[in-house]
């Protein structure tokens, strides 16, 4: 492992946040030398970020804390083409009117980890900005652009990508529209080094080969010394995407996903990622997550139950994280049924289209993965109504709801609880 002389490169090589790095030493000086600007870029396709942008999101976070600058590039621009990275078919196409409204939602979830200032004009050097590449590439001229940017690359080369490669492979259509979107996302770094300084831009490592462009571009128009620096894929103990649940994606917003299931997401963690998490997710110093991840047994459940504090706190709030903490303590410690089983409310409308029954035992804390929940009703243990369940795709549904309006789950002989239709 490389030594680190600046803070912030140290604290993201401590904490798991580096994956690949265009020069992580001439980094390391710059960032020894003074303040450095770096950007991520979010395309709003959507009215919130899920958990999947939170490692970067993270990131930006501690750039600020440890003095540097922060930008968060909204693509109002790059939203209108579609990044095919990762995809068979095309994006939906929004109007101007959903983007600037999605755009909107999403700054007040960046409010809440990194400080835009005041004004939020990034006048003092450490605040963070918040920009929108439409400034920019709503005005481009097709032509100028063509013959100032667009000689720089290479069909060849564009081809060789894996965001063109696999929909190519798969034999799905690539629009040109979407093709120029590599090209636009590397023109941003070009125009962020104009207009802030920018040096260096971090992301995924799904998006590797879009910011070397980017960087490359930028070195051939603007001679300035820039940097790439991208961040691990994050999967869980089990292998499974990190963010992904039976549900769907894990989102950010409030309006998407209440506090409640924000907190019991974390606090369903994977024994074995506990530690990681901690890490990536929240700001306990390492020395108190070092203890954290030595427990074992019951208490790694005290480690869950904190981390899922820290990391709602960050997101939702002190308070949302104190009170999704103490309904689960009701739920779950002094339990709110006539049996003195937990009960857990789920919407009718969910139980009217199905939940799967894995996707249950996890959400009532029967399981802490819908891995494991898999293999509990695999292996016989998963009963419903005191019923075994054959198979752990069965859909629970209101049907199975006794006249109160419950249905009791039972993972072996003694841990129950009660969904409840609400």
């Amino acid at each position: 492992m490389t030594k680190l002389r600046s803070d912030f490169l140290t604290v993201l090589q401590e904490r798991g946040y580096i994956h690949q790095c265009s020069d992580l030493e001439a980094l390391d000086a710059k960032a020894v030398e003074g303040v450095i600007t770096a950007y991520v870029g979010y395309d709003a396709t959507a009215d919130s970020l899920h958990v999947g942008s939170l490692v970067s999101i993270m990131m930006l976070r501690w750039m600020q804390r440890t003095g540097h600058r922060p930008i968060v590039l909204m693509g109002g621009g790059t939203t209108k083409v579609g990044d095919p990275s990762g995809k068979d078919e095309s994006r939906q196409l929004l109007s101007n009117e959903q983007i600037d409204a999605n755009i909107a939602n999403i700054r007040t979830i960046f409010e809440s980890f990194v400080e835009f200032g005041e004004d939020g004009s990034g006048a003092n050097p450490n605040d963070a900005l918040m920009v929108n590449n439409a400034d920019w590439l709503d005005a481009l001229q097709y032509i100028p652009f063509l013959r100032e940017v667009g000689r720089h690359f290479t069909i060849n080369r564009m081809l060789s990508f894996d965001s063109v490669k696999l929909r190519l492979d798969r034999e799905q259509p690539l629009t040109f529209l979407e093709f120029n979107y590599m090209i636009l996302q590397a023109y941003d770094y070009l125009e962020l080094n104009k207009r802030h300084g920018c040096t260096l831009q971090m992301g995924g490592s799904d998006q590797w080969g879009n910011i070397i462009n980017g960087m490359e571009l930028t070195r051939r128009i603007a001679r300035e010394e820039v940097f790439a620096l991208t961040t691990p894929l994050i999967t869980t103990a089990s292998g499974a995407k990190m963010g992904k649940t039976a549900q769907g994606a894990v989102w950010l917003n409030e309006a998407r996903l209440s506090h409640y299931d924000y907190w019991q997401f974390w606090r369903n963690t994977e024994d074995g990622d506990v530690g990681r998490f901690l890490k990536l997710f929240t700001d306990l110093p390492l020395d108190e997550i070092a203890r954290l991840e030595a427990l074992d047994g019951a208490e790694i459940n005290e480690a869950k139950k904190i981390l899922a504090n820290e990391a709602t706190k960050l997101c939702r709030g002190a308070k949302a994280a104190e009170d999704a903490a103490e309904t689960a303590r009701q739920t779950f410690e002094e339990g709110a049924s006539s049996e003195g089983l937990p009960v857990i409310d789920v919407p009718r409308a969910d139980l009217d289209g199905g939940i799967p029954a894995f996707h249950a035992f996890r959400r009532a804390g029967l399981a802490t993965s819908g891995g494991e929940a898999r293999r509990l009703i695999k292996g016989g243990g998963a009963r419903l109504n005191d019923e075994k369940i054959a198979a752990e795709d069965q859909l629970l549904t209101s049907a199975d709801l006794d006249p109160d309006g419950v249905m009791k789950l039972s993972a072996g002989k003694k841990r129950h609880a009660l969904l409840r239709a609400v």
